[in-house]
Order: structure tokens, then sequence, then C-alpha cells
């Protein structure tokens, strides 16, 4: 079987959906969270930090897919994009870096 850039395309385009939905669910979590228990607290520079990281983040993607005509590019950065997005957050919560 052999992989196209025809597939790769439709596969991006599956990709883009699912990470702006994760995006929303991400930030959603915690305000549901905050109102059925105390274990959560997040004030509003959190959500602010939180906001600007996903949807900087996810922005960034969308501009090189834009740019970028590979659908194996465009999905390896997206990649690296997550794992940047995630090692800030790590570093946000617990200070795993210090």
């Amino acid at each position: 079987m052999t992989v196209t850039n025809e597939d790769l395309g439709q596969l991006w385009k599956a990709l883009r959906i699912l990470g702006w939905g994760a995006v929303a669910l991400i930030l959603l979590a915690p305000a549901v969270a905050m109102r059925f228990t105390d274990e959560v607290n997040w004030t509003a520079s959190d959500f602010v930090f939180a906001g600007v990281l996903l949807i900087g983040g996810a922005t960034v993607i969308e501009v090189v897919a834009w740019k970028v005509r590979n659908p194996a590019v465009r999905i390896g950065f997206a990649l690296f994009m997550i794992t940047i997005v995630a090692l800030v957050w790590i570093e946000g919560a617990v200070g795993i870096f210090h």
C-alpha cells in the first residue's frame, strides 16, 4: 500500500479539525472542572497564559501549513510545535526545568 500526497492531505485536514477541537477542549476543561471541585483553581491569568500558548501554537502551525505544501513536512512541523507547547505548559505548571 502506497501513501500518496492526497492521502496525507486528507489526513492533514482531519488533524486540523482535531487540533482546533483539542485546543477548545483543553481550555474548556479547567473551567468546567472549577464548577465541580475546589481542586482546580485557575485564575484569569492562567486562562490567558493557556489561551495564548495553545492558540498561538495552533496559529503558528496553520501559518506554516499555508506556506509548506508537503503534507509530511506539515505533520512533522505540527508534531514539533505540539512538543514545544507541551514543554512550555509543563514548565509553567510545575517548573520541571528549574
